[in-house]
């Protein structure tokens, strides 16, 4: 059995002048550390927050195509500063749909069928770029690089 006692030994010698000699002598003892880290690790953090900027951007054009639709749907006032925003925004993502329906339209409420085709194309074109960029960018592949130290006494 061994002896897992730790034994520092402190010897103090009479001051010559100012200085103190003070000698210390650790216990015998191994030690060994292991680190282990994943050199794909840094990469694949990158690919995700990238896709993640994708679907962000591509959500915030899903909101802003949201509320056009709610605006041209309740016959919001089209000279209101809001409503100009959001039309003035919106409109170059609505115009490649622009046309592909007939719009219905009562009392100055309007059912835009191009806004709900955009509504519909823009999530699947952020999933589409997003998965490029999963592919394109990204390593799948996962390691485990692993190195050991050992100090002896």
């Amino acid at each position: 059995m061994s002896d897992n006692i730790e034994r520092t030994e402190v010897v103090r010698e009479p001051p010559t002048t100012t200085n103190e000699v003070v000698v210390q002598r650790e216990p015998e003892m191994d030690h060994t550390e292991r680190v282990s880290y994943d050199p794909y690790g840094p990469r694949r953090s990158a690919r995700y927050r990238l896709v993640q900027l994708v679907y962000l951007i591509f959500a915030v054009i899903e909101l802003l195509l949201a509320v056009r639709f709610v605006l041209k749907a309740l016959g919001a006032n089209a000279n209101a500063g809001f409503a100009q925003f959001i039309y003035a925004i919106t409109t170059p993502l609505v115009a490649p749909f622009l046309g592909l329906f007939a719009t219905p339209a009562s009392n100055g409420m309007v059912i835009e069928p191009g806004t709900i085709v955009a509504l519909i194309v823009y999530p699947i074109v952020g999933w589409i770029i997003g998965k490029l960029l999963w592919l394109a960018f990204g390593e799948d592949r996962s390691a485990v690089a692993t190195r050991s130290t050992t100090v002896q006494h």
